[in-house]
């Protein structure tokens, strides 16, 4: 699976980052980077909870 990133809908909350800190983090400007888009096996279920816990529906997940 990939994450991708509606990069105009973000907000930076970094609910994201917080569930997910091994495949994203906010850059010191608040932007959202992707670390590993790409993800599998145990990364998935934290890619799945960053998606799920967006409030502005910014990420979601993709066949890659």
């Amino acid at each position: 699976m990939r994450i991708e990133l509606d990069r105009p809908r973000c907000e930076g909350h970094g609910l994201c980052e917080e569930a997910a800190p091994r495949l994203m983090h906010l850059d010191d400007e608040g932007q959202l980077v992707i670390d590993a888009p790409e993800v599998d096996g145990a990364d998935l279920d934290a890619a799945k909870a960053a998606v799920r816990v967006c409030p502005v529906a910014a990420l979601r997940l993709a066949a890659a």
